[in-house]
């Protein structure tokens, strides 16, 4: 069985098209219905009338044949010519049956003396009028029962009339009239329905254009938008539903802006941050070179600055390359069972010297033991930036508590210190990239800005979250909360 794809008609795809075939359609269907309502209508009150007008001329020839006992002597010359009057007047023919069934006249001279034996007559004989339509041969069949009113002597009574059938008039008229009628009035309701489609499609092409138009707009200012020509917000009131489109379109424009603008402070936050190491080691060479007889001891000390710098440069780097591979997608994870306590406790081990350097007190507290499944790298990347900034951006003396605990469904590690904690309106942008609160301090200590951003990014590769909680000069905590099981999304 072939099946016809519309998805090969390109036309069909077109909103425009689509709304003017449903506006066509809904036009067009009434217009039919009512054309083929009002005809038959008419044919049903044109049989209505002339079965009324031939039954009532019926009646009265049925009355008259009583009277002169047409039934017993059909000689009546009087009758004859009314019947066939009554036969040429409706273009029909009138047949009398007697209460034998037998034809004792018919206005066609055929039938005559035959026995007619059918369901009409015989309802007729019962005293019931009745009457039938054939519309495909044309006219109308009907019968009237011929009354006569008899007077019957009961013993003791009064005589008594009782209305006794004698006969049937069984009548077929033409209804050629309303054929050609018919013809008539579906000729001119066609060509009024010829007008009236006409209009439906005028109404329909004009209701397509007028409804596709806003849409139209919306893609004319996104061109717009396409080829730089303008910035301004996309505006297109004419609906409700352009209205919420546009306003959808402005706010991705708004949130691409912003992507692009991120880019390229990105771009240039890198450019800065790549150059300014090798700035430094080439106004270091320099000055070397440009000295004669240079002493071991400020040769020495300009070479130790160069190797800072290298080192500052392989830095940032490295944080890039992490950064770049948080970027994957999840499939780079290596899933595994790990012992989460022991993995802090280690974590806690290699940082400590750091700590005792700036005398800071590093504290662990583990509520219970966990094991989840994690990538081991990148979790331990994930605890060493957290325990490693909050010893760097601490105060002397001060200190770092982490505190690991779980419910059954995640594990969650608190990072809390005593430093110097992240203003109110840095706390939503302490993971972009390369951002800094205290961009002096953070060069003395040696950061690139890149670490919580790394840091947030392994995080949500393990479908996790991060929440920090600051009073500026009073501290910082980080809530690190990752699922116990990993599950993966295809």
């Amino acid at each position: 069985m072939l099946k016809f794809n519309f998805k090969k008609l390109k036309f069909m795809r077109s909103l425009k098209v689509r709304i003017f075939l449903i506006v066509f359609i809904v036009g067009l269907i009434p217009s039919i219905i009512v054309r083929q309502a009002i005809l038959q209508n008419y044919e049903e009150r044109a049989v209505s009338l002339r079965t009324s007008d031939v039954q009532t001329q019926l009646k009265i020839l049925a009355n008259h044949l009583i009277t002169y006992h047409y039934l017993q002597d059909t000689s009546s010359e009087v009758i004859d010519a009314e019947l066939n009057m009554l036969a040429n007047l409706y273009d029909g023919r009138v047949l009398i049956i007697n209460n034998n069934l037998r034809v004792v006249k018919d206005t066609y001279g055929i039938s005559e003396g035959k026995t007619i034996i059918s369901e009409e007559v015989i309802r007729c004989m019962k005293g019931e009028n009745t009457s039938k339509y054939d519309p495909e041969n044309g006219y109308i069949e009907m019968t009237i029962p011929i009354m006569e009113t008899l007077e019957v002597q009961e013993t003791g009574k009064n005589p008594v009339k009782n209305d006794v059938v004698s006969g049937v008039m069984l009548t077929s008229v033409s209804t050629d009239y309303i054929t050609t009628t018919l013809e008539i009035l579906s000729r001119k309701a066609l060509v009024v329905e010829v007008m009236v489609v006409l209009a439906i499609f005028i109404v329909s092409v004009l209701a397509s254009f007028a409804l596709v138009k806003p849409f139209e707009k919306i893609t004319e200012a996104l061109s717009q938008v396409k080829e730089g020509y303008t910035n301004d917000p996309i505006s297109v009131s004419d609906c409700l539903e352009t209205e919420h489109i546009g306003d959808a379109v402005n706010e991705v424009l708004s949130r691409m802006k912003v992507l692009d603008d991120s880019r390229q402070e990105f771009v240039s936050n890198v450019s800065h941050e790549l150059k300014t190491p090798i700035t430094s080691i080439k106004v270091l060479a320099d000055s070397l070179r440009a000295q004669e007889n240079v002493p071991i001891e400020l040769y020495q000390e300009f070479m130790d600055d160069i190797a800072e710098e290298i080192d500052r440069e392989d830095k940032i780097i490295n944080d890039l390359l992490a950064l770049v591979k948080m970027d994957r997608t999840a499939s780079d994870l290596n899933i595994s069972q790990v012992d989460i306590n022991l993995l802090v406790e280690l974590i806690m081990k290699r940082l400590r010297p750091i700590a005792v350097k700036r005398d800071i007190e590093l504290v662990y507290e583990s509520i219970r033991p966990v094991t989840a499944a994690v990538d081991e790298v990148k979790m331990t990347l994930v605890i060493s930036n957290l325990v490693e900034n909050a010893i760097k951006y601490n105060k002397e003396h001060g200190w770092v508590k982490v505190t690991l605990d779980a419910d059954h469904q995640f594990f969650t590690i608190e990072v809390a210190d005593s430093g110097i904690g992240i203003p109110a309106d840095s706390l939503d942008h302490v993971y972009e990239r390369f951002y800094r609160v205290d961009k002096s301090h953070s060069r003395e200590i040696g950061g690139t800005g890149l670490g919580l951003a790394i840091t947030r990014g392994a995080i949500l590769m393990h479908r996790g979250s991060i929440k920090a909680v600051s009073e500026e000069g009073e501290g910082t905590t980080f809530t690190v909360k990752i699922p116990l099981t990993y599950i993966a999304v295809s």
